[in-house]
């Protein structure tokens, strides 16, 4: 038992820098996904008739799907942030995960044709895969480095707010 608790004391300084190191990456990696999906969906529902349609949905549906995606997307990688700050690291990793889906989701206009918008808007549905991507690299880093939380107390890091 003693071991254990010697064993969690000694790795708790190096698992709070890695903590606080990946509060830093996912502050620029959440901050980055949060900007271009936002750009992009608000984009999608202000142009929605330049984007491709997929059949039987009408684009009044069109943007209320949409809309609704990137509300319950945006919720996620919010709560998955505050999940992380807590050192509670599979439910961050469970809800960032679920956020990067609205940045894989915007390729989905290619299964349906090719969206005939500016380049600016055209490149956000780049950046929004690059962000999704990033989110997922992010996930790994922080299960590689810092598990589950456990052998260090999980909740016990004293993070940085």
């Amino acid at each position: 038992m003693t071991a254990k608790i010697d064993e969690a004391q000694a790795t708790l300084p190096a698992r709070g820098a890695a903590h606080r190191r990946g509060l830093v990456m996912l502050r620029v990696v959440l901050g980055f996904s949060l900007l271009t999906t936002t750009l992009h969906y608000a984009h999608n529902v202000a142009a929605v008739d330049q984007y491709p349609q997929m059949e039987g949905l009408s684009l009044g549906l069109t943007q209320v799907l949409v809309a609704i995606g990137w509300i319950l997307s945006t919720t996620a990688g919010i709560a998955g942030y505050r999940a992380y700050v807590r050192a509670r690291y599979w439910p961050a990793r469970g809800l960032l995960m679920a956020h990067s889906l609205a940045g894989l989701a915007s390729l989905g206009h290619f299964l349906v044709g090719v969206p005939q918008i500016p380049a600016f808007w055209f490149a956000t549905i780049y950046t929004d895969t690059l962000a999704a991507v990033a989110m997922w690299v992010f996930v790994v880093w922080s299960a590689v480095m810092l598990g589950d939380g456990s052998r260090a107390g999980g909740a016990g890091i004293s993070p940085a707010r």
